[in-house]
């Protein structure tokens, strides 16, 4: 068997080494971490534990399927709940929005609470994500882009659903009320992006939580984790923690061997599930031929600050997702994403499982992550100096807006800075999402699913194509998984 060496654990390793091994390959996982997941994994804190990163399950057949082409039974692993509603988001008004789960509930909401036109200006936006859905997602998702050329029998459609917008014009093209705005453009965020640069292209994601639900894992997106690792072991690949790789060899452009902190392992092929730009700078250690990946043109994602914890009490009204908007908008994020300036006025992401999921209780507490973007370590930011003064401001706007006497009920807290995604996550600049979803960083533009300096080193992950988020990094390994059959012959 021809031996594959997985460079991390996150999504994108975890999927590629399943579809490998189906394929009949020597499959070992190689993770810094003691445990798997990448930005998945789990934390672990005064007997607490916390899901690290992505808490929302979308698409969920592309997990299933790892399970089903093994023959086995994916709800054998894990659970999945449905999320009701998607998200609440409140607004700086004081005002709130939930969205998702029933469409004629939703629409009949914003007549109410804004108006009859808007809730026809939505109905034609969610037209226009199906649309792009079907060009963007179904016939692209999982195709690797080799050449630039490859991209232009997809340029008239595209160019038809205006491509060239971003996200935020798109939606405020349909929609008159600011904060509807705010909240239908919100989801660029969840993958790394700028909604007021973000291509249009990306409002396919509302039409894909429509399509199949937004969801849960019951025991936390790590219960997944753990599945597919449980899963792993089952079908002989060898997977190995606490050990960072750290440099290759090679012999007529392929990779002959992987070197790691605990010794070298021989390859016939290698797929990373590193962060490219930094497994390029200290790994491949020289630059990308490709000109669209070089470092001097490349735009990495945000960062996050992100504040776990638990208190005696129980905040039943809070819903599961909730979106907090701040007053400031277009100004905060030209600062966190441009400017790369500190902030004292975040918009918030909380997260609440114990409304999903009342078996995962913890020690008779509620438990909750809360998240901001801010900017990566571009910045220069000495988060020792400014984390702790952060989270008050975090902690404050919660108490002001949705969690009242939270820092009295208190019973666990810490945080994470873009200090974690940097130096345990290895993340360039300590970027949250890898490069940015921006046109000029999409199919083709973005990390090449096989590398142009080695024939059989390959990459998966968020800045491979298709991109972020749970869907994009599983089906980067479809990606890259076609073009490993390629290579070897394989049907």
């Amino acid at each position: 068997m021809k031996k594959a060496i997985v460079i991390g654990s996150g999504f994108g390793g975890l999927a590629i080494a399943c579809r490998l091994r189906k394929k009949n390959f020597d499959v070992t996982i190689l993770e810094k971490q003691s445990n798997f997941g990448g930005r998945a994994r789990a934390l672990e804190h005064n007997g607490f534990i916390y899901d690290a990163g992505p808490t929302v399950i979308t698409a969920p057949y592309l997990i299933e399927e790892l399970f089903t082409m093994h023959n086995k039974n994916w709800s054998d692993y894990y659970e999945l709940l449905r999320v009701k509603p998607y998200y609440r988001f409140i607004f700086s008004d004081h005002t709130y929005f939930d969205y998702g789960d029933n469409l004629r509930e939703m629409i009949r909401q914003i007549e109410e609470k804004y108006s009859r036109t808007d809730a026809k200006g939505y109905i034609k936006l969610l037209k226009l994500s199906k649309r792009i859905f079907k060009t963007a997602y179904e016939e692209l998702s999982d195709k690797p882009f080799k050449t630039l050329q490859s991209m232009l029998p997809y340029l008239p459609e595209l160019l038809r659903i205006k491509f060239y917008k971003s996200v935020y014009a798109s939606v405020e093209s349909h929609i008159d009320n600011e904060n509807l705005v705010k909240a239908l453009s919100m989801h660029p965020l969840l993958i790394g992006g700028n909604p007021y640069t973000t291509t249009s292209i990306y409002l396919l994601i509302q039409y894909l939580e429509w399509k199949w639900g937004v969801y849960y894992a019951k025991g936390g997106t790590r219960s997944i984790v753990a599945g597919l690792e449980q899963l792993l072991n089952e079908i002989g690949v060898n997977c190995i923690k606490n050990i960072e790789v750290e440099s290759i060899s090679s012999r007529n452009n392929s990779v002959t061997e992987v070197h790691t902190s605990e010794g070298n392992y021989d390859a016939d092929l290698v797929v990373s599930n590193a962060d490219p730009t930094t497994f390029y700078k200290t790994v491949i250690k020289r630059n990308p031929k490709k000109l669209s990946n070089k470092p001097a043109v490349l735009k990495h994602s945000m960062s996050l600050f992100v504040l776990y914890f638990s208190t005696k009490k129980i905040y039943e009204n809070v819903q599961h997702h909730t979106i907090i908007f701040n007053k400031r908008h277009k100004s905060l994020l030209t600062d966190i994403f441009n400017k790369k300036n500190p902030i004292d006025d975040p918009s918030l992401y909380l997260h609440r499982p114990l409304k999903t999921d009342p078996s995962g209780q913890q020690q008779n507490s509620d438990s909750f992550y809360v998240l901001a973007p801010v900017a990566n370590n571009q910045s220069k930011i000495d988060w020792n100096k400014v984390g702790e003064k952060f989270s008050k401001v975090v902690f404050d706007m919660l108490d002001e807006y949705i969690l009242p006497d939270v820092k009295e009920n208190l019973v666990d807290h810490f945080f994470v800075t873009p200090d974690y995604f940097e130096k345990e996550l290895n993340t360039y600049a300590g970027s949250g999402f890898g490069i940015q979803p921006i046109f000029r960083q999409s199919a083709y533009f973005r990390y090449s699913n096989k590398s142009k300096e080695y024939d059989n080193l390959y990459f998966v992950g968020a800045s491979t194509h298709p991109g972020a988020g749970v869907p994009g990094v599983i089906s980067t390994a479809k990606a890259t998984e076609k073009l490993i059959l390629e290579d070897y012959d394989i049907n």
